[in-house]
């Protein structure tokens, strides 16, 4: 019986050396096959460059504009009987842009795929073009991620917030948010959620809707971010509160604490929030972490009531704005323009 045991340990021994040995190797050949998948990529776009030069020289060089068609036509059918269905009439088109948005082949990021160019070379600006390259680097954007944040306006959402001019500038340099307040978005956009405009929901369908979307959640509020906890309960006196949602931001080494509000902002509502972020700046807090913030994510709000309830000491909570679909280029533009005016006018009074 002592003889059978023994064989029974090492025969399993044997197997978990096997597994340990299996789960090794299989790890070696998944980020083989990915460095491989990723060359391959980083080649062919240096291939679509380079057939974007050429296209773009031709055209150039050429007094007539329908030269520069009826090459890129002709290379098309060759091309594409040779090669396949990715260089078509339109896809060569593309890889001229993008020799016109990338001129020089060693300022082109091989950490970026070809899918990602196609999207960057639709934004003309070029600080707004190298803000969303930048990103998807940092924050390891897929295609589908950076189409999201290039469609919700994310450039221009950041622009309108405090110090966002130097995040823009910092993100040229790699250097990455400190201060809370760089964190915030306005207005934040939810359509990935599933509740439609003008929708009756309440509260509770909103957070459950969010964390159902957890991913696409966590990539609108931005880098850094770690969900901590949802309706976390906490003890202030003799009566417990449950703040929304708890996440932890590691740019800005703080907690940060979110309560979803479906109706128009009330003083009420900021001086609980007020009340939660001093709980967790008491109790949760530790040496080396910046003080919580609170965001207040609203449907609507007064910002008369929210500069007076908060005055001019109260500097780690916020109100923003949520919308629950995406709006349209017109109403997006409206919304940052106003959030603007109202910045800057709130500036000009605390300078006079």
């Amino acid at each position: 019986m002592e003889k059978e045991n023994k064989i029974l340990i090492n025969n399993n021994n044997e197997l978990t050396n096997v597994e340990n040995i299996y789960q090794d190797i299989r790890n070696k050949i998944i980020v083989a096959r990915e460095k491989m998948f990723k060359h391959i990529d980083s080649t062919m776009t240096e291939v679509y460059w380079y057939v974007g030069k050429i296209t773009y020289e031709l055209s150039e060089n050429s007094t007539k504009a329908s030269y520069g068609k009826k090459i890129i036509d002709a290379l098309s059918i060759k091309l594409t009987n040779e090669f396949g269905s990715g260089f078509s009439s339109v896809s060569i088109r593309r890889m001229r842009r993008f020799y016109e948005m990338y001129p020089i082949w060693s300022t082109v990021s091989t950490e970026l795929s070809w899918a990602h160019f196609q999207e960057l070379i639709k934004i003309d600006r070029k600080e707004e073009r190298d803000f969303y390259e930048a990103e998807s680097i940092k924050s390891n954007w897929g295609c589908r991620e950076l189409r999201r944040q290039i469609n919700t306006k994310l450039y221009d959402r950041y622009l309108i917030s405090p110090d966002k001019n130097l995040i823009i500038e910092d993100s040229k340099k790699g250097l990455i948010e400190k201060q809370p307040e760089e964190l915030l978005k306005t207005p934040y956009i939810f359509e990935f959620a599933g509740l439609k405009e003008n929708r009756n929901y309440l509260e509770t369908d909103l957070e459950s809707a969010l964390l159902s979307h957890l991913t696409e959640f966590l990539l609108e509020l931005g880098r850094g971010f770690s969900f901590v906890a949802s309706q976390q309960r906490i003890k202030v006196g003799s009566e417990y509160y449950y703040p929304d949602l708890i996440f932890y931001n590691r740019l800005a080494k703080c907690f940060v604490i979110i309560d979803l509000k479906i109706g128009k902002l009330t003083h009420q509502d900021i001086g609980q929030m007020q009340m939660y972020v001093n709980y967790y700046k008491k109790s949760q807090m530790i040496e080396g972490e910046n003080e919580p913030i609170g965001i207040l994510l609203c449907a609507d709000k007064d910002d008369a009531v929210v500069e007076m309830t908060l005055g001019d000491n109260i500097k780690n909570v916020y109100a923003s704005k949520y919308l629950t679909y995406l709006p349209t280029k017109e109403e997006l533009i409206k919304i940052i323009r106003d959030e603007k005016e109202l910045y800057e006018l709130a500036n000009e009074d605390k300078n006079d």
